[in-house]
């Protein structure tokens, strides 16, 4: 095979490691030919916490991968998430007294912002920088306004960080294995660009990614990542609730959602069917109240991850558009109208359902990144196609 052909990809988390090798043919058209997951070793608490542990499966596994495909890999590309990530947002101005927009002084703004960053979080490293925003005279412009005359140029750039001493472990890991790291992505980023892809007009939005037992947001501005959090919970604790109050089982309560669309049309006295209950004696149990706790419990989880969350404050009236995602297709399909309800804030929020990501298409997004690059991302990439925005940024920051 041509060195060209393949493609290293490794994602990290807290739980788990994985390995696609993605193959590149004549159309550029690519496809996984190879996947591979395993329980991750050596990481604690989103870092990295026994080096030869996590060296060691890493490189047991890439070797067999290659030995697999009889092929020797050069360079990696990392995807990280729930990294423990650090997100800044600066804004630099140039006063212009009437005079014109200078591709200098737009260098200027952008260097002293990425030095800001650099001298203020030298326990950091930068792995994504967002041209977030550009303002002439107060008043929002789509691209950058070089030429344009005006008062006041102010620029606002998005910075996503992870801790300097990972970012070293991953290299030290890698460079003894003779792979050098190509790129680095957060996965939000990629899930953030993919929904940016496939919606219309949505450059802007919080996105909501719900599994048993923890729970993410990030938020995209102006197709720039400007900030995510996770949390130790999920939706199991909806059915917890559920069990607690009604002392129903669990595996009954499964089935009662599998079979009941818990929504605002449920009778006041309408019953959970006897045949739900299995082998357990049959009790009364209004519908409704299992409706009345979901609700509950849902509406907290919507206050903590959104709207009494300190980190978004100021946030939500920058959007409209929220994307759900819930792993748990039970727990979703039958409290679908509830979420809705909730999360659209009584219908001032869109609510958007998603499909978890398929590993196909955020590794087809990721390539593409790789590739040629994102339309609103400062920092320079290797790319094939090159836009007019991808070369003067390129120019700036070599």
């Amino acid at each position: 095979m041509k060195k060209s052909d393949l493609t290293l990809f490794l994602e990290i988390n807290n739980f788990s490691l994985i390995f696609f090798v993605l193959k590149k043919n004549e159309s550029n058209e690519i496809k996984i030919i190879n996947e591979l997951s395993l329980p991750v070793s050596g990481v604690e608490d989103n870092r990295i916490s026994n080096f030869e542990k996590f060296y060691n499966i890493i490189k047991e596994n890439i070797y067999s991968i290659e030995q697999k495909l009889d092929y020797t890999f050069k360079e990696v590309v990392l995807i990280l998430e729930n990294f423990n990530p650090t997100f800044l947002n600066l804004s630099g101005y140039k006063t212009l007294n009437g005079s014109q927009i200078l591709r200098e002084n737009i260098i200027y703004i952008l260097n002293s912002l990425k030095s800001y960053v650099e001298r203020n979080e030298s326990n950091k490293t930068i792995l994504h920088i967002f041209n977030s925003s550009f303002f002439l005279d107060k008043k929002p412009v789509v691209n950058l306004p070089i030429g344009l005359f005006g008062n006041l140029y102010s620029h606002e750039l998005s910075f996503s960080l992870i801790s300097s001493n990972d970012y070293k472990n991953f290299e030290n890991i890698f460079s003894n294995l003779n792979l050098k790291i190509k790129k680095i992505f957060i996965k939000s980023f990629i899930k953030g660009a993919n929904i940016s892809n496939n919606s219309k007009n949505n450059e802007t939005f919080l996105h909501i990614e719900m599994n048993s037992n923890n729970s993410k947001i990030f938020y995209f501005e102006n197709d720039s990542l400007k900030y995510e959090q996770y949390f130790n919970f999920g939706s199991e604790i909806i059915l917890n609730d559920i069990s607690k109050i009604t002392l129903l089982k669990k595996e009954n309560i499964n089935i009662i959602l599998k079979n009941t669309n818990f929504n605002e049309e449920i009778l006041e006295n309408e019953l959970i069917e006897e045949k739900f209950f299995n082998q357990d004696k049959y009790r009364r149990i209004k519908k409704k109240l299992i409706y009345e706790i979901a609700l509950a419990r849902i509406k907290e989880l919507s206050e903590i991850l959104i709207f009494k969350n300190i980190n978004l404050k100021g946030i939500s009236s920058k959007q409209n558009t929220v994307f759900l995602e819930i792993e748990n297709k039970l727990h979703f399909e039958s409290l679908k109208d509830i979420f809705r309800k909730v999360f659209s804030a009584n219908n001032s929020l869109e609510v958007n359902f998603l499909d978890t990501l398929s590993n196909e298409s955020m590794l087809h997004t990721a390539n593409n990144l790789l590739q040629y690059g994102w339309r609103k991302e400062a920092i320079p990439v290797s790319q094939v196609k090159k836009s007019i925005l991808a070369r003067f940024f390129e120019a700036i920051f070599n």
